[in-house]
């Protein structure tokens, strides 16, 4: 399925303000009964608007983009330049090679020391965070003062993952071998008090940076953005995240009222009360009592059909998963297509497992390019993420941008302007008119009117 970019923030506690840079002035901190410190709005706030935009203080492409994403303006291209030192960082051009270097610099000698070796994300980013804090332009913002006040949970973390976080905390010391040998003194004036033991940093940083991720949702890298720790957690929030390359952009998705918080999801929100709860509780470290939760709203529906018959998709969604992560696309297709005959209409098409299958089969027929099945498998999700999705949501968008395309390749051009009719609406409120994403969508909903004048 896919997925809007999430972080890995932990988003109800303290952090100071960088004096407003990038955020409408309208917005203010506040002390959010039950969660700390948190956001609202001073005054009205109306759908689509943009409430903050700010570039991380530090970020990384991911390892599994490494190769095909550019690490300078995180676009992706078929054909990479490769730094001839390092063999990791990889560029689209000379110029972002060019500009790239202030930061590449030092994390460069880093990675030629571990290879064949590869640091972990988050190893990466923990590293190229203290660069950046010493770096005197980055270093000189009040933004860096949050970082002090960032939680790590290390107290209320388990012994399993405390130990997983303390030998990345060993990896990164090795990463930084020889750097930290050479600016300890720099590095310790640099980082705030709790951030210069290794484990400390590592735990802030695993569990405050947010996944970057390109214009169809998926994950490109993962980045910092102090700021944003003062947005707190809601299953159905007021406001939602999109980025364009590196730059995060924060828009309201409803109407908000003077001294109402603003709200986004630090996870994807199409899963059941109890795993939504479970994820939060392990990953974020807190309990959700937000008015979804509460009521188990949408879970009867996700849950709906034969139990016997959906339990069947619930188990073998393992092992499609795993296939989806190994890219084999013809045993996914093959699986999920026999699976969802074999539940038939026993399984509505509402059913959260019977969806996340059909979006599977959806995304093995687009990569083999068996259009006709990939759009039929499309179009039986459109009406079920309408009722997944009442508020505009940049997945809802997304999905109906897709299914457009898809329309609009095989010549029903009537069907597939309806649909990017549809995208348009939401993705004007989530990304506005100027994103590339909305570029590309009014584009194509003009070809599609050209092309029907023309016949």
């Amino acid at each position: 399925m896919t997925q809007l970019a999430r972080h890995s923030g932990c988003k109800h506690r303290s952090v100071h303000m960088e004096g407003n840079r990038g955020m409408a002035p309208g917005l203010e901190r506040f002390l959010s009964p039950g969660k700390g410190n948190g956001l609202r709005a001073t005054g009205v706030v109306r759908p689509g608007e943009l409430l903050f935009s700010a570039e991380p203080l530090a970020s990384c492409v991911s390892n599994r983009r490494s190769r095909d994403v550019c690490h300078r303006c995180y676009t992706r291209c078929e054909t990479l330049l490769r730094c001839s030192q390092c063999k990791t960082a990889r560029y689209c051009n000379i110029t972002c090679q060019k500009q790239a270097w202030s930061d590449h610099k030092r994390e460069c000698k880093c990675l030629r020391r571990l290879l064949p070796r590869v640091p972990t994300d988050s190893v990466r980013l923990a590293a190229r965070l203290i660069f950046a804090l010493l770096s005197p332009s980055k270093g000189s913002s009040e933004e860096l003062y949050t970082l002090e006040e960032h939680e790590s949970h290390l107290s209320s973390m388990s012994e399993q993952k405390k130990q997983g976080l303390s030998q990345l905390a060993s990896m990164l010391e090795l990463y930084l071998q020889q750097e930290a040998a050479d600016l300890a003194q720099e590095i310790t004036s640099a980082l705030p008090p709790s951030c210069r033991e290794p484990l400390s940093l590592i735990a802030k940083v695993t569990c405050n940076c947010f996944t970057i991720s390109d214009g169809e949702l998926q994950e490109i890298g993962v980045g910092l953005y102090p700021s944003l720790s003062l947005l707190n957690h809601d299953c159905r929030p007021n406001c939602v995240m999109v980025f364009e390359g590196t730059k995060l952009q924060l828009r309201a998705v409803r109407g908000i009222k003077p001294e109402e918080e603003l709200t986004i999801s630090y996870m994807e929100t199409l899963s059941l009360t109890e795993d939504r709860q479970r994820q939060l509780e392990d990953q974020y470290h807190f309990t959700c009592h937000c008015q979804r939760c509460h009521s188990h709203d949408k879970d009867g529906l996700m849950l709906s059909g034969d139990e016997a018959t959906w339990r069947l998709l619930k188990e073998a969604l393992p092992r499609l998963e795993e296939q989806q992560a190994k890219s084999d696309w013809e045993a996914l297709l093959q699986s999920c297509s026999d699976l969802l005959s074999t539940v038939g209409g026993a399984v509505p098409d509402e059913n959260l497992y019977k969806l996340r299958m059909t979006d599977m089969a959806l995304d093995a027929s687009i990569h083999l390019g068996r259009w006709k099945e990939a759009v039929r498998y499309g179009e039986k999700t459109i009406p079920v993420y309408r009722q997944y999705y009442p508020d505009p949501h940049p997945v809802h968008g997304v999905q109906l941008m897709r299914v457009g395309k898809l329309q609009h390749y095989l010549g029903h051009i009537e069907e597939a302007l309806d649909t990017f009719k549809q995208a348009y609406q939401i993705l004007k409120l989530t990304h506005s008119d100027d994103h590339p994403l909305s570029k590309d969508l009014l584009m194509k909903m003009e070809e599609c009117r050209c092309e029907m004048d023309q016949q």
